[in-house]
This record gives C-alpha cells, structure tokens and sequence, in this order.
C-alpha cells in the first residue's frame, strides 16, 4: 500500500536523492583516484585487464541516470503538489458536497442540507441530530423511498428555540420491515470559507470541519441572493 504524498515526503525524498548524488560523485572521485594509482603502477610486461574497471564505470553511470531520473520525479510531485493547491483555492465561495456525519449549522435564518440515500424502502426513517455530547437535540420523520434525497434542518430543537451556531453530528436511521437497522450513505452540503494546508495536503474550510479536496463530491456556486426594492422617498 502506497502512502500518501505530502510537502515533507517529497521534501524527504528529494534530500534524500540529493545526498545520493553526492555520496555518488564522492564514490566516483575515489574510483577515478585508484584506477589512476594502479595505472601508473602497473607491470608494463602485465598491464592490467581493462574489463573490471570498465564494469565499474558502466556501473556508475547506470547509478547516476537513476538519480538523475529520481531527482526529475522529485521535481514533478513537487510542483503537482504546488498545482493542487493553488486550484484549491477556486472553491472558497462555493458549495460543496462531501461525505460526512457532521453538519455545519451557521445560525438562525439558515438551514443545513443532508442528503442520504437508501438502497430500498424503509418502514421508518428519522433524522436524529446531536450535540457536541452526544445528547439528542433533534429527531423527525424523513422520507423512507428508495433512492437519494435531501432533507434540512434549520437549527430547530425538540423543546423549542434554535441551536447555536456550530457543528453537530447526525445520523439517519432507518429500519426494514422487519425492524432491521438499514445501512445508509449520507453527505452534506456546505460553504467553502478558506483552504487550509496540512503537511502540503490542502484541505477545505467548511465551518470549523477541514474536508480533503478528494472527498468533495460536489461543488457549486451558491444561488444568487435577489437584493430587496428600495423604496423611493415620497412613494
């Protein structure tokens, strides 16, 4: 299994295949020094067989083309990581949907966008969402069809008011026929507010959640907003 590539390891790796290059010159320099020391001593009437030392020199130079090509490589991850980020930053300001358990509410006069998708029919469905304790502040009856839907909760509590701005778990729970738990997929939508760099991986600001740009499902500009009449003085 590959690991991920990040700012530090390719910054790893390049020192790395730096210093390779010059333990190899270092390596080269000596060669070169010896095989002169030994031809200028040689036996003229039993001169030295030139097939090891040219061996050695082949052999060197198939060492440096792969440093020369792990340096050309380091350069290209290095700039592709410099590229993911700078796209990066064309989705603040955009929606974006992505994976997730956790909802981004951001107060009164908004909502939060859910969607969550059942393989089939479900006799009952709830959406339940918690807070920052795990306590349940809200739970209602939400569409039980097979298929993708959306459902948005306004920030409404079971006993009244609105919940604070914030980020709150939730979950969909749904039962078969026969009073099975379903498994369901769920996602959420919200509102790119920044890009964030973790160890030269950008990440999503979306509330105080850090989404990889790998799981944005989604992404869209938000609905433009019509601005309310002025009303003109005398009317």
């Amino acid at each position: 299994m590959t690991s991920d590539v990040t700012i530090s390891g390719a910054s790893q790796k390049a020192a790395s295949t730096s210093q390779s290059g010059i333990k190899l010159a270092e390596d080269f320099s000596q060669f070169l020094t010896l095989l002169t020391t030994q031809l200028q001593n040689q036996d003229p009437l039993n001169p030295m067989d030139s097939t090891e030392f040219t061996n050695q020199l082949v052999q060197f130079s198939q060492v440096e083309q792969s440093i020369n090509t792990n340096q050309k490589l380091d350069n290209m991850v290095q700039m592709q990581l410099a590229s993911m980020n700078s796209m990066s930053l064309g989705y603040v300001g955009m929606d974006i949907t992505y994976p997730s358990t956790e909802v981004n509410y951001e107060g009164t006069g908004t909502k939060a966008t859910i969607t969550y998708s059942l393989a089939e029919e479900a006799a009952s469905a709830k959406l339940n969402v918690r807070d920052e304790d795990g306590k349940l502040i809200y739970s209602t009856d939400i569409a039980r069809q097979t298929g993708t839907k959306t459902v948005e909760w306004d920030g409404s509590l079971n006993g009244g008011g609105y919940a604070e701005p914030g980020t709150y778990t939730f979950s969909i729970d749904a039962t078969t026929d026969g009073k099975s738990a379903m498994t369901v997929s769920t996602a959420v939508t919200g509102r790119v507010r920044g890009v964030e760099s973790q160890d030269g991986v950008p990440f999503l600001l979306v509330g105080d959640r850090a989404v990889a740009v790998g799981n944005v499902i989604k992404a869209a500009m938000p609905p433009a907003t019509t601005p309310a009449p002025v009303e003109e003085e005398g009317a």
